[in-house]
């Protein structure tokens, strides 16, 4: 089997779960393929824990879900060094954040301290703990989800740790006919925890589609990376990010709008992010619509939009939409 067939295993293994969440999916394997992190925000119930589950679950690795409160501290994380009496030594525990895949459910409630620490293991991929430095694993996603709906009791994540998500996906309610669907599935599983001889572990596996080695995932981002790019595409990519930086110079009305722009950064997840949506589309070159399909993603956490645009109801994916119809496409 090839790397893309195992890819598109795991895909349908998650969409069969995860009904009428195919955005959410495909963005899901898109971070993972590009070595990064996930950030979804969206109404409560709409799947967004089963889909990192059932994604942990397909994958070899080892997954781990922290509710973040108030009260979270660093330690709760990172771990701390347990003080052992019998032999006068410390012996450190690690934290939640050793795991391969960190649901960080409701980030946006937890003070800035622990804030801090995620974000370290983020960007540098390691976790310091006074004079000493662990490294995380090889396979490290964090995804972090925000309800929309709440803002009592929250503390906003600051630009510097937005800029460390690979992408921010919206997810929304799904359609009647979608509904109807999520209601047989819900009843079908309620019926399974009734049965008389519930199925064990063993005979749930059985049925369940081969768990993808983290060999064929690390093969599968060689390949990406060795996708055919275009210079021509390269130059578009980093003028639709120049153009948040330097607006005017573009187009006026965006000038109106924009306070501050993309990072360098900004510009790596938009190439890897393509690079990533056309090898699971099974292509072997990135086109312009595979920059165009995940830009939003990639750049509505970026941008800092100005008083202006929220005075006239602008969001970041209007400002989006402006700016891939100024820069033009080779």
């Amino acid at each position: 089997m090839s790397t893309q067939d195992a890819l598109n295993q795991l895909k349908t293994s998650i969409q069969n779960r995860i009904v009428g969440q195919e955005a959410l999916v495909l963005r899901l394997l898109i971070t993972l393929l590009a070595d990064g992190h996930l950030l979804v925000e969206g109404a409560p119930g709409l799947a967004k824990t089963t889909a990192i589950k059932t994604l942990a679950g397909g994958l070899e690795g080892n997954f781990h879900r922290v509710q973040f409160t108030p009260d979270l501290l660093p330690a709760d994380l990172t771990g701390t060094e347990i003080y052992r009496p019998q032999d006068g030594s410390f012996v450190f525990q690690q934290g939640p954040l050793f795991h391969n895949l960190v649901l960080a459910d409701e980030i946006n409630r937890a003070p800035a301290k622990v804030q801090s620490a995620l974000l370290e293991a983020m960007g540098e991929r390691q976790i310091t703990i006074g004079k000493e430095t662990w490294g995380l694993p090889r396979l490290f996603l964090v995804m972090a989800t925000q309800n929309p709906i709440e803002q009592e009791g929250t503390y906003p994540l600051p630009e510097a740790q937005l800029d460390r998500f690979l992408m921010k996906v919206l997810i929304d309610y799904p359609s009647p006919d979608t509904e109807q669907t999520i209601l047989s599935l819900a009843r079908q599983e309620a019926r399974e925890n009734c049965a008389e001889e519930p199925i064990t572990t063993t005979q749930t596996h059985e049925t369940e589609t081969e768990v993808l080695s983290q060999d064929i995932l690390f093969s599968a981002r060689r390949e990406v990376l060795d996708m055919h790019l275009d210079p021509a595409l390269e130059t578009y990519m980093i003028h639709l990010i120049a153009a948040t930086r330097n607006p005017q110079a573009y187009h006026p009305e965006l000038s109106r709008y924009l306070e501050f722009g993309g990072s360098p950064r900004a510009t790596i997840a938009l190439e890897r992010c393509a690079r990533a949506h056309a090898w699971l589309h099974g292509q072997d070159y990135v086109s312009p619509g595979d920059i165009q399909s995940i830009a939003h993603d990639v750049l509505r956490h970026r941008l800092i939009l100005s008083f202006a645009a929220e005075a006239e109801g602008k969001t970041a994916d209007h400002v989006i939409d402006e700016l891939l119809n100024t820069v033009p496409v080779p």
